[in-house]
């Protein structure tokens, strides 16, 4: 019996969602699964999505670090006609076929602005004749709400449709109840299955990235203040002023704004979109400096890099400031924060990290395999 498998992903800033989310669903088709990803938003020409079929739906994303607000790509406010056709191309994509499993990423732990369309999808899964298994995939740490009320909403609707709740960390590091107060109410849809990525990468051929300091900063639309305090830092540092320093600006950045970066890169400095050989650069490095973002932070604990993190903290974000907290409490990176960022601090945290010792955490990895094998066990667990 061949399963299949509906996954909807929506990014609105870093690239991290639909990284995890093509991640688990190539994990599902290495164990016989036809699998759609049907994504919100454009998907980055570094991620290799194999043997997935793509369903582009009408794509949004936030305009900025707040996201009170959607916009299309083209930066228009979406409307009540665009909502209507969002919902239904999700819907429709939901009855292309008679799917086994759907696989919501992130929502609803997240992504509640989406609610217009995603209750309704939930709706007409609960609705057909045979339901698919419908199941979440939330990464390590969620983002608080100062509104209790919202949160006591994503236990109430985990609850009312979900029939598996997987969370991609290692609880021996960091669990759900470290960000989310109402974790006792859904314990018994949970599942750890480790971190999604992380994964051992085989050398690559070429010398890039050998006693480099790797600046990296996923997609690129909120790292204004690190990438302009990197391109400057590098004659400033002790440790580190003689080492090239690879810039990796990621596609969200503007050619324009890209181009500027290069230009106002100095000696020893170079400027390049993103790589997908990001963790063979790191492997080699002799230090990272990124922002926290789920992905990035899996491949530096994987390559064992010292590391500086500046951590994304602008609105009301915390999620990356507790991870990045939490490796330095490991003794795995220093933390700088982005406000007031200046080229000097910014060296100084370089000379800081490099300081740490190269080690290897052993941090449970392996997440999308497992996701998989625990969807796949569902699947087989609820068949007649």
């Amino acid at each position: 019996m061949t399963f299949k498998a509906l996954i909807h992903v929506q990014h609105l800033l870093g690239t991290g969602h639909v990284v995890r989310a093509a991640s688990i669903g190539k994990a599902l088709v290495a164990r016989g699964f036809e699998v759609t990803l049907a994504s919100g938003n454009k998907i980055p020409p570094t991620l290799d999505t194999g043997a997935l079929r793509i369903v582009a739906l009408p794509a949004c994303k936030s305009p900025d670090a707040n996201f009170k607000r959607l916009v299309t790509l083209d930066n228009e406010d979406i409307d009540d006609a665009w909502k209507n056709a969002r919902v239904k191309a999700s819907i429709q994509s939901l009855e292309a076929k008679d799917y086994d499993l759907l696989l919501t990423e992130t929502y609803p732990f997240g992504r509640r602005q989406l609610d217009f369309e995603l209750t309704p999808l939930l709706e007409a899964a609960k609705a057909k004749s045979r339901p698919p298994l419908i199941a979440t995939s939330i990464r390590d740490i969620l983002v608080r709400k100062k509104e209790l009320w919202k949160e006591e909403w994503m236990a109430d609707q985990a609850l009312r449709y979900y029939d598996r709740i997987l969370i991609h960390s290692d609880p021996d590091f960091i669990e759900l109840g470290n960000s989310f107060p109402f974790a006792d109410r859904v314990a018994h849809l949970v599942r750890y299955t480790g971190y999604v990525g992380g994964a051992p990468h085989s050398d690559a051929e070429g010398r890039d990235g050998e006693d480099e300091v790797i600046i990296s900063c996923g997609g690129g639309a909120v790292a204004e203040n690190l990438l302009s305090a990197a391109l400057e830092a590098r004659p400033l540092s002790r440790r580190a002023e003689d080492a090239t320093w690879r810039v990796l600006i990621g596609h969200d950045v503007s050619e324009d704004a890209f181009a500027i970066y290069k230009m106002s890169a100095g000696e020893g400095v170079t400027v390049q979109r993103a790589r997908r050989d990001f963790p063979q650069l790191l492997q080699r490095a002799r230090l990272s400096v990124s922002q926290a973002g789920y992905n990035t932070v899996l491949d530096i604990l994987t390559a064992g890099v010292p590391a500086v993190f500046v951590p994304f903290a602008q609105a009301n974000e915390t999620e990356q400031t507790q991870r990045a907290e939490a490796l330095a409490a490991h003794g795995r990176a220093v933390v700088t924060p982005e406000a007031g960022l200046t080229p000097e601090r910014l060296a100084a945290a370089v000379d800081d990290a490099l300081a740490l010792p190269r080690k290897n955490n052993q941090v449970l990895l392996g997440g999308a395999e497992k996701s998989a094998d625990i969807l796949l066990q569902d699947l087989k667990d609820r068949s007649p």
